[in-house]
């Protein structure tokens, strides 16, 4: 679907001359921005004149002018090659003539269009379970008599009646019987395109292509490894076609199509998949040769592997003097990822993206695996899929590059990406080709939306602009709700997330030093509870960052810091997300604390409330009263008695209480912020000036039932 003048400005004709012929036609236009339905435009195009015969020369013609052309030149001594020369002065009227296939394929595509599966279409063949379903209401969904469904649970050994729930196994296995499938209720909701499940025919399903996602530290050469692929693995036909930076693209390798997503890194892969895109099939870990394993490489490490897809390492720059790539598989293997080679289950492949040594082996390798994964997608119903990037230009309005997942995008297709609705007014390939349609795996630029979707909104195709707009106005109204904020596991929560099901706990460590970091790793992977473990997702010396808070959010992780303390920054920003942080100083009380909340046995909890901070200007010592800490309040306020934590380079070196608070000469209850004051503290006099003092309150938390 497209309207009048949208129609015109594709076609090289004035709205009038449209209006002029919809009227000869009968259509029911009236002016620019009357809509034209799939059978209207194709009535125009097999009426209306498209290729003027003045715009292209008679084949004749335009033989004789070339070897016009020939003649003269073959006169003048040019020093260049022959290629070249003849390249240079030929005419080439490319763009006309693929301007020219667009229109045929349009037209084509019009005069051909089948129709394809919709994604709302509801199945007989499907059962929808809902949280506590009881027997009968199982019964009746399936409808057959409820004693039936009580006599083949009893052959389960099931002694239910049609009163009592029944749990998702069990209700799969009676459904079965009945030759339907079972769907959790949330997985059928077409307005939750992150649940949403479509089911597909066997017989519909056809191969696609590997999505590969490229990773690792600064500078280590994702870019170069990226445009070398790119620019060394396109047609003839194609090459120079490469003119802007889509963020995806998708090349051909020995008859097989492989696609890339450029990412700005590692951290915006992890908040795709924060938003529910599960986008990348492969993620290739890139680490330079001379310089090894770094933090954003450890960091690239834990974003694959909490996004459970195979992993291969691409050890670049081997074409430098002096360089040691058994010092990175040494490196690699001490962060579990040990190489084939050395009896692991990781590929690693030596390349140099500045002379393209080891590229082939590397796509070689990245072939076999998509193969080992068996990628299908349906073509034949109505695209789904992922926004990689978008933005909004003032000539061209807002656009967006998809990435196709499943089913076919075509041209005039209602959208509904994130809570953006919009219909295919343009659709162009990762070379800025103008198509008609894009199928699995393919990366497409598109124009027709009227809002900025999120990288990692996902999208979905539909058969009628009301469907659409019906979803988006739902999804618009559930994202004022949410106010963007996912709910995460909590300490609270584990007892009933264990009842729901999970067998695993994820958990991210932030310590203050290496010796306690693995210490306390170590007790929590020991813990035990019904067969219920700690999986540490991500375990690091230094403070708790932004970076933590994105992968728990993806991960539905706890994040647990032991001597070390959030920014406030960073405290809010977890909050923004949900994300549960813990603070601990004693291995024993974590350990406890979290086979408690495993057992649901968890003591009330008391949260934290900071009430200010003081920076230590300077220091006074005195032999009775020891060490007095003469501060500046930078926020809040310092009350007598309250409890102390005193850092030092981002890290928790002490916590104590206030011992005594003085103003000039006199002692005081509380002091503000602004103010000056000397302080000090119960059995703690190792202080240096710069050290900050935060005092806290313990608060229990209100929980309604």
């Amino acid at each position: 679907m497209m309207n009048v003048k949208e129609y015109a400005n594709e076609m090289d004709l004035t709205v009038a001359e449209v209006l002029k012929k919809c009227k000869e036609l009968d259509l029911k236009v009236t002016d620019a921005t009357s809509m034209l339905s799939d059978d209207d435009i194709i009535l125009l195009d097999n009426t209306l004149n498209l290729i003027s015969s003045d715009d292209e020369l008679d084949f004749d013609e335009e033989e004789e002018l070339e070897e016009k052309v020939e003649d003269i030149v073959s006169n003048i001594k040019l020093d260049v090659e022959e290629e070249v020369r003849k390249e240079k002065i030929k005419k080439k009227p490319d763009f006309n003539s693929s301007k020219e296939e667009y229109k045929t394929q349009k037209k084509q595509m019009y005069k051909n269009k089948e129709k394809l599966i919709s994604n709302i279409e509801s199945s007989s063949d499907i059962v929808l379970y809902t949280q506590g379903m009881k027997v009968s209401e199982l019964a009746s969904q399936l409808n057959v008599d409820g004693a039936e469904i009580i006599k083949k649970l009893m052959e389960l050994g099931l002694m239910l009646t049609l009163n009592h729930p029944i749990d998702y196994d069990n209700a799969e296995i009676i459904v079965a019987y009945y030759n339907k499938q079972l769907k959790r209720e949330e997985t059928q909701d077409i307005t939750n395109f992150e649940e949403f499940e479509v089911v597909d025919d066997e017989e519909h399903l056809v191969k696609r292509a590997p999505v590969i996602t490229i990773m690792g530290h600064v500078d280590h050469g994702k870019t170069s490894l990226l445009d070398y692929i790119r620019n060394s693995h396109v047609t003839e036909k194609e090459s120079g076609g490469i003119t802007q930076h889509i963020g995806a693209y998708q090349i051909e390798y020995n008859d097989e199509k492989l696609t890339f997503i450029d990412t700005p890194g590692h951290a915006a892969f992890t908040e795709m998949r924060a938003r529910g895109a599960s986008i990348t099939d492969i993620v290739i870990i890139i680490v330079a040769a001379d310089d090894g394993v770094k933090p954003q490489t450890k960091e690239a490490i834990d974003h694959a592997l909490a996004a459970k897809v195979p992993i291969i390492v691409a050890v670049n720059k081997i074409d430098k003097p002096g360089i040691n790539v058994d010092k990175v598989l040494t490196e690699m293997a001490e962060l579990n990822i040990t190489p084939e080679s050395w009896g692991g289950t990781y590929p690693f492949v030596n390349i140099s993206a500045h002379t393209g040594e080891g590229i082939d082996e590397l796509l070689e390798t990245i072939v076999v695996i998509g193969e080992m994964l068996e990628l299908k997608a349906n073509p034949q119903r109505y695209a789904l899929g992922t926004v990689v990037e978008s933005s909004c230009e003032l000539q061209t309005g807002c656009t967006a590059t998809l990435l196709i997942q499943n089913g076919t995008l075509r041209i005039g297709d209602p959208i509904v990406a994130g809570h953006v609705l919009g219909h295919i007014r343009t659709m162009k390939d990762d070379l800025g080709k103008d198509i008609v349609e894009a199928l699995p795996s393919m990366p497409v630029v598109i124009t027709g939306i009227n809002d900025n979707p999120s990288a990692g909104d996902r999208f979905m195709a539909f058969e009628t602009e009301s469907e659409a707009k019906k979803v988006a106005v739902t999804r618009q109204n559930q994202l004022k709700e949410l106010k963007n904020k996912k709910e995460v596991i909590n300490m609270d929560d584990l007892f009933s997330q264990i009842q729901s099901g999970i067998k695993e706990i994820n958990v991210i460590l932030k310590a203050d030093v290496r010796g306690s970091e693995e210490a306390v790793k170590l007790a929590l992977e020991k813990i035990d509870v019904d067969g219920v473990k700690i999986k540490v997702i991500r375990s690091d010396v230094g403070t708790i960052t932004e970076s933590d808070i994105v992968l728990a959010n993806a991960g539905n992780a706890i994040v647990i810091g032991f001597n070390v303390i959030p920014s406030i920054s960073t405290k809010e920003f977890a909050k923004s997300y949900g994300v549960e942080i813990r603070l601990y100083t004693i291995i024993y009380k974590l350990i406890e604390d979290m086979e408690l909340a495993m057992q649901g046995m968890l003591d009330p909890e008391f949260e934290e409330q900071i009430i200010g901070h003081a920076e230590v200007r300077k220091l006074f010592k005195f032999s009775k009263v020891g060490t007095i800490a003469g501060s500046y309040i930078t926020d809040g306020l310092i009350k007598n008695n309250s409890q102390i934590r005193i850092i030092r380079d981002s890290n928790v070196i002490g916590d104590t209480k206030i011992a005594q608070i003085q103003r000039e000469k006199d002692q005081v209850r509380e002091i503000k912020s602004g103010f000056e004051c000397g302080i000090t503290l119960a059995n703690f006099n190792d202080l240096k000036e710069g050290d900050i003092l935060e005092a806290y309150e313990m608060v229990e938390v209100k929980k309604w039932n």
